[in-house]
């Protein structure tokens, strides 16, 4: 069988049994900043177990795609060296929400291994929780294992917890007996086992039974309903399925493998380097899904955690002689193998392709920097005598040039250094100390505040797509030092998602009138952030919702137009764009992008002049509710940073724009009046923002510039349509009239070159000039310094000047003393623009340099002074 059938047949195999098929979540979670990457199957239904969310079905199955690199689960030095280890990987799964439960988990479990893949039942195995007599009595009564392969374990293997705290409960593994031969720590002191720590038995399957709740004291408490979460490692279940010794043998990854042999000119099957190929070809895979998923790499969290897998991949690629980027041209294939389970791929592989091609370009230019750096800590540590490279240097080059430590120690045994491994680890810990500082949770709300219960409600219904005001009821309330959260039954406002920000309004009853200043979402809760307009101690439950009418009414014209934008750049730019997130509010729109390139004027004025266009037409809006795989059907376009269901909604512009989005819109173009763009620029690699605005913003905006406009027509006494004309003419004189002053203020210093000679000083036996010029250009002092070269003989100098908080300096040496050998004008000016924080350099008779720091500038010039005395002692 090949991987797609096997995943198919998973997938098949639950829907008989009545599961709906849900797509997997994207692994850069756009809802949950608890996780850097989506690393389980229940990442997308953690809102169910945590009674936050539901769903219009009981039974689900996925293939997930999943990323593990960080935290406990952060094996990252294992991947490639091992035949099970990866940064991505796809968890198969079903899931029961409050139906089925142990028995049928387990009875399904077994079918579907035995009887339709037809494992061998001797070499399976069952572990259960040490108290879970449930479980260890259904595996003996609904199967036919063997009952000395039922296995009892303790909590750190057969208990699963979302966190410290909140759901949990015990779980059934399924793992296999691959044989003596997989087995990798053979000694006369080991003994293979399940749960074991060689690589004879594996696990394939882990049976999660949900069934507790876990309290801040850690007291398990009974839930109301019981769940099932499984998972089952997709990679692993085909190595075996397609008997292979190693993941990296199925069909997987081998087409990959034989991809990347192709582009590096070697064969695989006798290649001294198998780790690099698998580890190229894991670290591909993982950036391809996480890029297209809208991760991007950076210098913090996912984006630190995505660009260290690519340079780990790029320094492999060199033990395969791939010394130019490579790791973008290997996309395509893995879109090849994967696209058809997983069409975002086919999508954006332009994205991810640009995005890689640059970073991989800039790594090359930043490991050659390392390399250097590599070689002055050699040359340090053997002026000083020393053989151990510290940890602080490891972590530096790891850190900030992106040397596996693998890298540092094979160079450091060329040299005959070692490692300081425990300072390493050190800083290591510090890292990962601030990473988890970085992806800690902010929440909204104060979980250790009360929540005042006035009815029993699960999920909020919100109302607010065709009305403003709604009549509702209080169902909990919470009570904090400067603010009140409020949860209603049903609510006009939109809370935060997908780039809009949260309404504004006022919430009003019997003995209270709040001001509500955001709203924001847990699960199927709306949470209305509010501010005491005066006292809160409601008599009644029932409330009025009142959302800021002018505030909404700005908000959707902004949202509409992000369509139009999304639709225009796909017009002018290519359809290669695609949305990597925005943010909508009352005020203006930002919409970010995938593209490398700076979008020119001309371009940009078209996107403009299209969007106005559209918003001319007046076309009104069609929205409508479909089932997700009609809309993409029918060409509607994911928008990024949404979190779909099955049934979504879609809003079309006529046959411009077609795209799903739950936000709200406009019900026709021309309520949006105009759209300006205010800027556009870059803000990571391959990604571009532009931010602009519409309604009454735009109008203030153009009756601004016009204000302005006539104001500078005035000051220059100039009709309007002579302003730019009179203007260039203006920096034209000025250009004349400063040149001039260069000019003069050049002949002036030349004319006191004699004066400036004959105040010269003596060190040793030469005569030393160094004198400042405050506000003098580079080339004034390097003609000054031509005219004291030729006037001069046995003299060398140092001229400085301050301009704009920067230092800069000209030195020079006469001929006579170049000749010598003595002096040398580049290396003297070096030392000098190093103490000032800056650098520079040049020929031996005449040298340039700049300095940073203006406050070093008396340190700078007294070191050009030493340089020289230090010829003579």
């Amino acid at each position: 069988m090949t991987a797609e059938e096997i995943r198919r047949q998973f997938i098949e195999f639950f829907e008989n049994k009545n599961h709906t098929p849900v797509r997997s979540a994207p692994v850069v979670p756009q809802d949950d900043p608890t996780l850097l990457f989506t690393n389980a199957g229940m990442n997308q239904f953690k809102d169910i177990f945590l009674g936050k969310g539901k769903r219009p079905y009981t039974r689900a199955v996925n293939s997930q795609k999943c990323i593990r690199v960080s935290g406990k689960h952060n094996d990252l030095e294992e991947v490639g060296r091992d035949t099970y280890h990866h940064t991505f990987f796809e968890m198969l799964g079903n899931w029961s929400f409050g139906d089925y439960y142990k028995k049928e988990a387990i009875t399904w479990a077994w079918e579907l291994f035995t009887d339709v893949w037809k494992l061998p039942k001797e070499k399976l195995y069952a572990t259960v929780f040490t108290t879970d007599d449930e479980a260890h009595a259904l595996w003996e009564s609904e199967t036919d294992i063997a009952r000395d392969h039922i296995l009892r374990y303790a909590e750190k293997d057969n208990f699963w917890e979302m966190g410290a705290t909140g759901p949990c409960g015990p779980c059934s593994e399924i793992h296999i007996d691959l044989g003596e031969e997989f087995c990798d720590k053979k000694g006369e002191e080991h003994v293979c086992g399940v749960n074991g720590d060689c690589g004879r038995y594996i696990e394939l399957w882990n049976l999660v039974f949900i069934q507790y709740n876990r309290d801040e004291e850690g007291q398990l408490h009974s839930l109301p309903q019981t769940h099932v979460d499984t998972g089952a490692g997709f990679e692993r279940i085909v190595a075996v399925l397609q008997n292979q010794k190693s993941n990296y043998d199925t069909d997987i990854f081998m087409p990959l493998i034989h991809f990347i042999g192709k582009t590096a000119g070697q064969d695989y099957a006798t290649s001294t380097e198998q780790v690099a190929f698998r580890v190229i070809a894991d670290h591909v895979r993982m950036l391809t899904f996480s890029i297209t998923d809208g991760g991007l790499p950076s210098n913090e969290g996912r984006g630190y955690v995505m660009r260290r897998i690519l340079r780990r991949a790029a320094r492999y690629g060199r033990k395969l002689g791939l010394q130019k980027p490579f790791i973008y041209k290997l996309v395509p294939k893995v879109v090849e193998l994967m696209g058809s389970a997983y069409p975002e791929l086919v999508e954006r592989v332009d994205h991810v392709t640009a995005v890689i091609r640059k970073e991989e370009e800039h790594f090359n230019r930043t490991l050659d920097r390392g390399l250097e750096i590599f070689d002055s800590i050699k040359e340090e540590l053997q002026t000083n005598k020393q053989t151990r490279i510290p940890g602080k240097q490891v972590f530096k080059l790891y850190d900030t040039y992106g040397f596996p430590v693998d890298l540092t120690r094979v160079l450091g045994e060329e040299n005959g250094l070692t490692l300081d491994t425990d300072g390493f680890e050190k800083e290591m810990e510090a890292q990962r100390e601030r990473a988890r500082a970085h992806s800690k949770f902010a929440a909204k709300t104060a979980d250790d505040a009360e929540w005042i219960v006035l009815n029993e409600s699960a999920q909020t219904k919100f109302t607010g797509y065709s009305r403003l005001e709604q009549k509702t009821k209080i169902v909990r309330y919470q009570i904090l030092d400067d603010a009140i959260n409020v949860v209603l039954k049903e609510t006009p406002f939109y809370a935060e998602s997908g780039g809009q920000v949260g309404d504004q309004g006022t919430i009003s009853g019997e003995g209270f009138n709040l001001e509500v200043v955001d709203t924001q979402k847990d699960g199927d809760v709306f949470i209305h952030i509010c501010k005491f307009i005066d006292a809160f101690s409601p008599t009644s439950d029932v409330a009025e919702a009142r959302v800021h009418v002018s505030l909404r009414r700005e908000t959707v014209k902004n949202h509409t137009a992000t369509h139009l934008l999304h639709a225009a750049l796909h017009t002018v730019i290519g359809s290669h764009v695609h949305q990597a997130g925005s943010l909508v509010e009352p005020g203006r729109l930002r919409f970010d992008f995938n593209h490398s390139e700076k979008i020119a004027e001309e371009d940009l004025l078209a996107i403009e002049r299209i969007v106005n266009e559209q918003i001319q037409l007046n076309n009104p809006l069609e929205i409508k509710q479909e089932k997700f795989a009609d809309a993409q059907k029918n060409g509607a376009m994911a928008l990024f940073g949404e979190k779909y269901g099955d049934v979504v909604r879609t809003v079309k512009i006529a046959d411009f724009s077609h795209e799903l989005c739950g936000g709200t819109h406009v019900n026709s173009t021309g309520e949006i009046g105009l759209f300006i763009i205010l800027s556009e620029s870059g803000i990571a690699s391959g990604v571009r923002r532009i931010e602009a605005i519409t309604g009454s913003a735009a109008i203030a905006y153009v009756q601004e510039l016009r204000a302005a406009r006539q104001e500078l027509g005035r000051l220059l006494n100039s009709p309007e349509n002579e302003i730019n004309p009179k203007i260039g003419q203006l920096l034209a004189d000025k250009k004349e009239l400063d040149k001039e002053m260069q000019k003069l203020q050049a002949a002036q210093m030349q004319a006191g070159a004699a004066d400036i000679i004959a105040g010269a000083e003596t060190i040793g036996t030469v005569r030393v000039i160094i004198k400042e010029f405050p506000g003098s250009s580079i080339d004034q002092l390097k003609d000054l310094a031509d005219e004291i070269r030729q006037k001069s003989e046995n003299t060398l100098g140092l001229l400085c000047t301050e301009n704009e908080g920067k230092l800069g300096f000209v030195c020079f040496v006469a001929d006579d003393l170049v000749k010598s050998g003595r002096f040398n004008a580049g290396n003297l000016v070096r030392e000098v623009a190093k103490t000032a924080g800056g650098g520079g350099g040049g020929r031996p008779h005449l040298a340039t340099a700049g300095g940073k720091d203006v406050s070093k500038k008396e340190a700078a010039l007294e070191q050009f002074r030493k340089s020289v005395t230090a010829e003579f002692s």
